[in-house]
């Protein structure tokens, strides 16, 4: 009796989070799919009527649509390989006692504090500038042309400054995983005389596949709503138009909330589809 009144207690203190959660998540989310229906204008008349589903083919009709899905899934994949492989190297190099070693994990984790405009304006100006830029000064110490990179290495660039924001989170649940290892084990395969690959391959990178499988699916879902970093360097140009800046295009130029709000249905369907498929994949680690 009293665990059925405890559960009830919990139940009715949980009520309003609950509610206020579904709200904040259902209220958005009908408010698009109505007014993908519509031909709402906000600046040109208002609510020009029902619209059908001409704003669903007039989106997917159009002949950047594609291809920025193509560059969505690239930066999404492109900034989980870094960040995995990274992380675990640099997981790996935290757990190891160093001098200094609480500075220098506050350093690493630092840049996931950082804003996303400015980390990309950091890198845009003090790094990727072609004429002062950090690494332009590298090339040419070396002899070498300086990178445009913000128009030669455009998507390259984008991949480079998403990761450096993204990098802290997955050392940061690589090295707790790693932490977590049962040493006796390490210590048992050094004295049977394995080599420092083959521990890492039969031991610890088991060990971190459940840890991975989080980094994988939380940076998923972030990364596929990518906008800031594209916003303040490249504008969308040079092949880095991705599928949320697609949207935000099409109801800036065309003041087209409706188009605007298919394309936002378009995105929610290709998450979905990206987290089956990542469920499906790597989804019985978390067994």
């Amino acid at each position: 009796m009293a665990t059925q009144h405890s559960r009830s207690a919990a139940r009715i203190m949980m009520a309003p989070a609950v509610t206020l959660l579904l709200g904040w998540m259902l209220v958005p989310l009908i408010a698009t799919l109505y007014l993908s229906f519509r031909d709402y204008r906000p600046m040109r008349g208002g609510d020009l009527g029902f619209a059908g589903l001409e704003n669903y083919t007039r989106f997917i009709g159009s002949s950047s649509f594609w291809p920025s899905i193509l560059t969505t899934l690239i930066i999404v994949g492109g900034v989980l390989a870094i960040t995995i492989v990274f992380g675990v190297l640099l997981a790996l190099l935290l757990d190891r006692p160093m001098w200094g070693q609480g500075v220098v994990r506050i350093l690493v984790i630092a840049p996931f504090f950082v804003m996303p405009t400015v980390s990309a304006l950091v890198w845009k100006n003090m790094f990727m500038d072609p004429t002062n830029g950090l690494l332009a000064h590298l090339w040419r110490f070396f002899g070498a042309d300086p990178v445009v990179w913000m128009s030669e290495q455009s998507l390259l660039s984008i991949i480079i400054i998403v990761s450096w924001q993204w990098l802290p989170f997955a050392t940061l649940i690589l090295l707790t995983a790693i932490q977590s290892l049962d040493g006796e084990q390490l210590e048992a395969s050094e004295m049977d005389g394995a080599p420092t690959l083959a521990r890492f391959w039969y031991i610890i990178l088991p060990h971190l596949s459940r840890a991975i499988t989080i980094v994988l699916l939380i940076q998923t879902i972030f990364l596929l709503s990518i906008f800031a970093e594209i916003f303040v360097t490249t504008g969308g140009a040079f092949g880095t138009k991705t599928l949320t800046y697609l949207i935000f295009q099409r109801i800036s130029e065309s003041q087209a909330v409706g188009l605007g709000s298919a394309g936002g249905v378009y995105a929610i369907i290709l998450a979905n589809i990206v987290a089956i498929f990542l469920m499906r994949i790597v989804g019985k680690n978390l067994d």
